[in-house]
């Protein structure tokens, strides 16, 4: 029996792009090979002829947050707070991330806070959970909202903050090179979004913005 062939039917198409294949260690090397040669420098030189290796090892260091979960590392929470409802603060947590438009550094702190509703998290789980989202090429803006949504999905709070003050070196090192220019972006929740007075007690213990015109 002949198929039958719906005539009207849409056919779609659009192609599915392939996803890139992780390229392998060699061809890593042979890339940093290429940009010293474009730099002008001779890769085969003794000072530079390990430096592709070096390179990719060093990668493998600045990028692991793309081997690394968020969520696994915030699956184990507790709920015995023993009445507990204040804030949980960590501030002052160094960042080390890169510029995903140029590649360069992005040196600064990261300050988080909770208020927690029915559970709570290992306290060292938080300063990971931030080396998650800063070990991998990022603007600080995202970064700052991926790391808000992670504690807001894991510990369900009423409410989570989070700070990072940085230092570009797309910006101090190239560019319009201003060195003492620091980046700022805030990602406020839950509480600490509706009440201003638990937004401008957060900003003054972690000590970033200084005192804050008071809300209307």
């Amino acid at each position: 029996m002949d198929a039958l062939v719906n005539k009207n039917a849409k056919v779609n198409l659009k192609t599915v792009e392939p996803k890139p294949c992780r390229p392998s260690r060699a061809e890593a090397e042979q890339a940093v090979q290429t940009l010293i040669l474009w730099a002008g420098d001779d890769p085969l030189r003794e000072g530079l002829r390990d430096t592709p290796k070096r390179v990719v090892k060093a990668y493998e260091e600045f990028f692991a947050g793309y081997r690394q979960d968020a969520k696994e590392v915030l699956r184990r929470t507790f709920e015995e707070v023993e009445g507990y409802d204040d804030m949980v603060i960590i501030r002052d947590i160094d960042i080390a991330s890169h510029c995903e438009h140029h590649m360069v550094p992005i040196i600064g702190k990261a300050h988080v806070a909770y208020l927690p509703d029915k559970k709570v998290v290992g306290l060292s789980k938080l300063a990971r959970v931030i080396e998650v989202f800063a070990r991998r090429l990022q603007t600080q803006e995202t970064m700052t909202v991926q790391i808000a949504d992670a504690i807001e999905a894991a510990l369900e709070p009423r409410g989570v903050a989070v700070v990072i003050d940085a230092v570009h070196q797309c910006m101090t090192t190239r560019g319009v090179q201003k060195k003492d220019a620091y980046t700022v972006t805030l990602q406020l929740r839950g509480a600490f979004k509706e009440d201003a007075r638990l937004e401008r007690r957060f900003l003054q213990i972690v000590g970033e913005i200084g005192v804050m015109p008071e809300k209307s």
